[in-house]
């Protein structure tokens, strides 16, 4: 498996299509603060977007769509001199995931949905990605614009299982922009996406992920990456924002976690499979990075699979 799939898998993604919105006239929708990623799909018209913080709004097209990564609240507007309404006032009681329709509709449609992840460990993904990434129409973007049309399909004309095939799609959408940030960003962008567009720094992240558990040193990462030490390491830590030893540890984590949650293995088993030459070097590690024990992590999420 790829670290990107890894990534995603341990981070326990799970996507949701929280409908559409189909707006006609002039209007503006604040959105609140949210948890985790959310996607908006432009299928018709224009609209501005604007997110706490940033200075300047971004106008996305028919056939464009973004994504919001840092949970900050966001504007969407046909014109920001509109006084914006709050979401949650156009919601019908019990919302459906289906189209919402505001001032009769016909002039922009965008289709929205959100991802939740695995709490503690997101911000390894979603570290130093910008607040909003817009993806433009190109001609390269055949399989987003698939996704897209397949979700409003799916929306429009309800079928057996099309909450099913919703969440695939809309997961599909989060891997193809991602990818194509990495395609088009800058090639000093930093965070660990941008450090797999990097093929030394790939080559190791690889060779991490598939033996967790050897003995590794910082010499026998910067060989993996054809590099000198002192370069190798000043590059990572550049990049991915934590040190080549420091990430390694923070992937035995998220591996030891889900280990913890889903299988029998003693402690000891989990931490000797990762490395570690005792129970109590493990241990420690494992509560400096997850702050719990790890006989306390593994009793909660019991606990919280029971309830």
């Amino acid at each position: 498996m790829d670290p990107l799939s890894e990534m995603l898998s341990l981070l326990k993604l799970q996507s949701y299509v929280s409908g559409g919105f189909d707006a006609g006239g002039d209007w503006a929708v604040q959105f609140g603060p949210h948890d985790g990623i959310k996607f908006h799909a432009v299928i018709s018209g224009t609209c501005w977007v604007s997110v706490d913080g940033m200075p300047d709004p971004v106008q996305v097209r028919a056939g464009e769509c973004f994504l919001l990564a840092r949970g900050k609240p966001f504007r969407l507007a046909s014109d920001l001199s509109v006084a914006p309404m709050d979401l949650r006032t156009l919601l019908p009681p019990v919302h459906d995931g289906r189209i919402v329709t505001y001032n009769q509709g016909g002039a922009f449609l965008s289709i929205g949905g959100y991802f939740t992840l695995a709490d503690r460990q997101a911000d390894l993904l979603l570290n130093r990605l910008p607040p909003l990434i817009h993806i433009r129409e190109e001609p390269d973007r055949a399989t987003l614009r698939w996704c897209v049309e397949r979700m409003r399909q799916e929306l429009l004309d309800p079928q057996p299982g099309d909450f099913i095939v919703a969440q695939q799609l809309a997961t599909m959408v989060l891997v193809q922009v991602l990818r194509l940030h990495l395609s088009h960003g800058r090639r000093d962008g930093a965070g660990w996406l941008f450090a797999l567009a990097d093929q030394r720094l790939r080559a190791v992240i690889e060779a991490l992920h598939d033996s967790p558990g050897r003995r590794w040193t910082l010499q026998a990462m910067a060989e993996k990456a054809a590099m000198s030490r002192t370069i190798f390491a000043l590059k990572f830590k550049e990049t991915v924002g934590l040190s080549p030893m420091g990430y390694l540890t923070r992937w035995r984590m998220m591996l030891a976690a889900d280990r913890l949650a889903h299988s029998r293995d003693s402690v000891a088993e989990i931490g000797l499979a990762l490395g570690y030459e005792s129970e109590k070097s493990f241990s420690t590690a494992f509560k400096r990075v997850m702050n719990c024990p790890p006989r306390q992590y593994g009793r909660r999420q019991a606990s919280s699979r029971a309830g």
